[in-house]
């Protein structure tokens, strides 16, 4: 049997990264995600949010739904009604996501209609031209086209390895040719 080529996914232990490339890409794909969670809790549970971080460069970083005033508004005063103006600016920003998230997802749903109809698009004039993609299974071909294959198989392999020789060969040559700088 043989070994794993990978470590594969294995569990982090929760310590200071102590390579500075290393811990600017784990806040980085990190930082990432806790905004899109945080996106998809105010998504799904109509909440309001805030988060704020500061990178291990220094930079601060915040993420706030629907605006930094109302949910500090709400912080420092949990059991308190937003003011008329923050509840306004609160809702309007709500409704500019709302209507984002929708046109969003009507654009996904185009796109995915579109690479639908190309691919059976593709499908159609492969069947209409008789064609075969190279990376189709062997094992949907007939004895004749087997062989046709292995025949450009070999054929594709001796050009590969001629140009591979002869590519070795100028640059042997090159190396050993007097330099006239």
């Amino acid at each position: 049997m043989e070994s794993k080529k990978t470590r594969g996914r294995q569990k982090i232990s929760m310590s200071k990264i102590e390579n500075k490339n290393d811990r600017n890409v784990a806040f980085s794909k990190r930082c990432s995600n806790l905004y899109k969670k945080a996106s998809e809790l105010v998504t799904l549970c109509d909440v309001d949010i805030g988060i704020i971080l500061s990178s291990p460069a220094g930079k601060p970083f915040s993420f706030f739904h629907p605006t930094p005033e109302a949910v500090i508004d709400r912080f420092l005063n949990p059991n308190s009604q937003l003011n008329e103006s923050t509840r306004q600016v609160a809702n309007q920003a709500r409704d500019k996501v709302n209507q984002l998230n929708n046109v969003m997802s009507e654009s996904l749903e185009v796109i995915k209609d579109i690479e639908t109809a190309q691919t059976l698009l593709q499908l159609a004039n492969m069947k209409e031209n008789g064609q075969r993609n190279w990376w189709e299974s062997i094992d949907q071909l007939n004895a004749d086209e087997l062989t046709t294959f292995e025949a450009w198989l070999s054929t594709t392999t001796f050009n590969i390895n001629s140009r591979l020789e002869k590519l070795e060969n100028e640059a042997s040559s090159s190396k050993n040719a007097p330099s006239t700088s």
